[in-house]
């Protein structure tokens, strides 16, 4: 997928649009995913100075995990219309397309945005005869049903996480998720 390259047009919401991570992206890549853990960090007692820190070192520890074992991945901003709103990284080998991460700022949930970059993701591993694969976290309902909603299947349950592949079925079935 040359996803740098190609935008999406989203009715009624605008145009997404990915380019690479830069050096100049750190604060704004950790503020989506201090987005992410905003729940979770809602129900402890900490001051927000304790926040920050857990999510600095938090964040810190998931980016040198993801670059020491994908280290040729494509790690992406996510625009719309222009604006950075989420991340999308991508690994690739010869087997399979790994989702390793996607997230979107708050005020560009629910638009459209993921499941278009989803989808492309989806026709990528169809034309090239590649497993989709990601991982997704067991309290996070709602990113379950939406891989599901797209034709993912759990493969394996690992505890805190499930497993999903998009796999294009033999006979053609799985064609066009929904």
């Amino acid at each position: 997928m040359q996803s740098s390259s190609a935008e999406i047009a989203l009715a009624g919401v605008g145009t997404v649009a990915l380019r690479p991570v830069t050096s100049g992206d750190e604060e704004f890549l950790l503020a989506v995913y201090a987005s992410t853990r905003a729940d979770e960090l809602a129900q402890v007692a900490w001051d927000a100075a304790q926040k920050e820190a857990f999510l600095r070192m938090q964040f810190a520890g998931q980016w040198r995990e993801y670059h020491a074992r994908y280290p040729d991945a494509e790690y992406e901003v996510i625009l719309l219309n222009g604006e950075a709103v989420g991340r999308l990284w991508i690994g690739r080998d010869a087997e399979q397309i790994r989702l390793l991460d996607i997230a979107l700022l708050p005020t560009a949930q629910g638009r459209g945005v993921g499941g278009a970059l989803v989808q492309r993701l989806i026709a990528e591993a169809r034309a090239s005869g590649k497993k989709l694969r990601h991982m997704v976290f067991v309290l996070n309902a709602d990113a379950l049903r939406f891989y599901e909603r797209l034709g993912f299947r759990v493969i394996e349950d690992l505890g805190a996480y499930k497993h999903m592949e998009w796999q294009a079925e033999v006979s053609g079935t799985n064609d066009e998720p929904t």
